[in-house]
């Protein structure tokens, strides 16, 4: 199986981690957190997800950031080799969800899922029954979920 970590401004790494425990707490060992702090020199928080990505043990592991360019990213960037890691940044919950059902698959397919259930994962919400909402209309054999 693929670990996952996830490298995010404090306290959003450790509260994904937590929420993914609460739907799939068989998931423990095998998704990891590293929360970085306002004042966290990157180089030490490097350390820290250096040791998180060798307590996975595991060859292979889907990093998941939360915005792109800040530290955290830039942590993740440093350990994402294209091989044995795939980095996605945007990390939200349902990300989250996806990347951890699909653990089983390969890194690359398991980055493809984790992006498409992030960008899936967010959407407008109107104030009326969802059947009176107008919006996109999906083909009767399109299914959202399967990708």
């Amino acid at each position: 199986m693929i670990g996952i970590l996830i490298i995010a401004h404090a306290p959003l790494a450790s509260a994904l981690r937590d929420c993914a425990l609460h739907v799939f707490p068989d998931c423990a060992a095998g998704v990891l957190a590293i929360d970085v702090l306002p004042n966290d020199a990157p180089e030490a928080s490097l350390v820290k997800a250096r040791e998180a990505i060798g307590a996975l043990n595991t060859s292979e592991v889907l990093l998941l950031s939360d915005v792109f360019g800040a530290t955290p990213c830039n942590v993740a960037q440093q350990l994402n080799d294209g091989q044995h890691t795939r980095l996605v940044a945007g990390a939200n919950l349902p990300m989250l969800l996806r990347s951890v059902c699909y653990r089983h698959e390969s890194l690359e397919a398991l980055a493809t899922r984790a992006q498409a259930g992030g960008t899936q994962g967010v959407m407008p919400v109107g104030s009326t029954a969802p059947q009176n909402q107008t919006g996109k209309r999906h083909a009767p054999s399109h299914h959202d979920h399967q990708q």
